[in-house]
């Protein structure tokens, strides 16, 4: 008889998001639920990997990323928040948002620490803090607003307490926050010395004419954080698994050390094609706002006929849909139900809590082509 093996992370399966998108494929359903668009990147950016790639740029990149590329990183700090950072101690390419997290948190954690994690919280959060022997505390946000109430987290924080971890515009409930927010924020880390983790992969898509925000730019709140980025949801490449961080030069080199063992450097020829990218066409990055918000405004007025109740989507490419008069099937029931039985697959809520509230949502994503959004509201306007 074989001993079980002891996990170190015993209560993790396989991810909603593989979930939900094995199903959609077997079922041939239209995948609403993982975050991914279904559309193609701008043509110059599949050229310059090509051209990169024939160049015979093949090889490991340096374990900080390629210069060019933190040099238009920081140049694109410059533009949107007006902030400057230095390319050589204070960027590091990742390969992918999560990897960036990953490091972050291991790099900041140490065993004992408490970590605060506001749920509904991205997946990848809370198995990181475990991994790094901490703790993560789940503070719960709710429907309609999912306000943060600063309150709560100034009663939460104890001797214990490390690191805050933030997402904005936020992933699944697409909020964002406002500058008073922020200094909340910025006012507590300080006041009790703790640090700021801030997951910024949907900066460039803030709706309706709402400043573009970021703990970069509030300047005793950026000496204390590290700050997540990426260009898979910016240039729709989500399979190049291309990300960066940005910290104080003190910060940073402890993310490196971390990072060097984890994917020491990531993709070469992709690194010097975003790079040419953000030098020959920024407004594939100024425009993305207006770009999703149509889809968003599309979306939204294909579904004003349904039965389903929608929350306010102010950012990123995810729209929150309430099904309250279409059933009382618990969420995760309800999704599987509407992907097996009418061929549109959506993501559950409550996977995103550890204690989920009383609540029937689940979450869509309109990165996808206009067909694709037409095929799929006209099924969900007839349940």
């Amino acid at each position: 008889m074989h001993s079980t093996f002891p996990s170190k992370l015993p209560e993790i399966g396989s991810s909603i998001f593989s979930q939900m998108s094995q199903l959609a494929s077997e079922q041939q359903a239209i995948n609403l639920s993982q975050g991914f668009p279904d559309f193609g990147c701008n043509p110059y950016l599949v050229q310059q990997l090509a051209a990169y790639s024939q160049q015979g740029l093949n090889q490991y990149a340096p374990m900080a990323g390629v210069l060019p590329l933190r040099q238009q990183i920081a140049a694109l700090i410059a533009r949107c928040y007006r902030q400057t950072v230095c390319p050589e101690q204070q960027i590091t390419v990742t390969s992918g948002a999560t990897e960036a997290l990953f490091c972050a948190i291991q790099a900041l954690v140490r065993p004992g620490d408490e970590v605060i994690v506001f749920d509904p919280a991205y997946d990848s959060y809370a198995p990181a803090v475990q991994l790094a022997g901490g703790t993560a505390v789940h503070l719960a946000l709710t429907a309609p607003d999912f306000n943060v109430d600063w309150q709560q987290v100034a009663d939460s924080i104890n001797c214990n307490t490390r690191l805050i971890i933030v997402n904005s515009p936020h992933n699944p409930s697409s909020q964002i926050f406002t500058a008073d927010d922020w200094q909340e924020l910025q006012r507590l880390v300080c006041q009790h010395g703790l640090y700021c983790l801030s997951d910024e992969v949907y900066e460039h898509m803030v709706f309706d004419e709402r400043p573009q925000l970021s703990a970069l730019c509030f300047p005793e709140l950026a000496a204390r954080s590290l700050v997540v980025s990426s260009f898979g949801k910016t240039f729709h490449v989500t399979g190049w698994k291309l990300g960066y961080c940005v910290a104080p030069a003190a910060l940073m080199a402890e993310f490196r050390k971390v990072h060097q063992y984890v994917t020491f450097s990531s993709f070469t020829p992709a690194q010097f094609a975003v790079a040419a990218m953000l030098e020959q066409h920024p407004e594939q990055v100024s425009g993305l706002a207006a770009f999703y918000q149509q889809k968003r405004d599309c979306f939204v007025a294909a579904l004003a006929a349904s039965r389903f109740q929608l929350l306010p989507s102010q950012g990123t490419y995810f729209q929150l849909a309430d099904y309250s008069a279409i059933s009382d099937q618990p969420d995760v029931e309800f999704c599987r139900w509407l992907t097996i039985e009418h061929k549109v697959a959506a993501i559950p809520l409550s996977v995103f809590y550890r204690q989920p509230p009383a609540q029937r949502l689940i979450r869509f994503c309109f990165a996808k082509e206009e067909y694709t959004l037409q095929q799929a509201t006209e099924v969900l306007c007839r349940l």
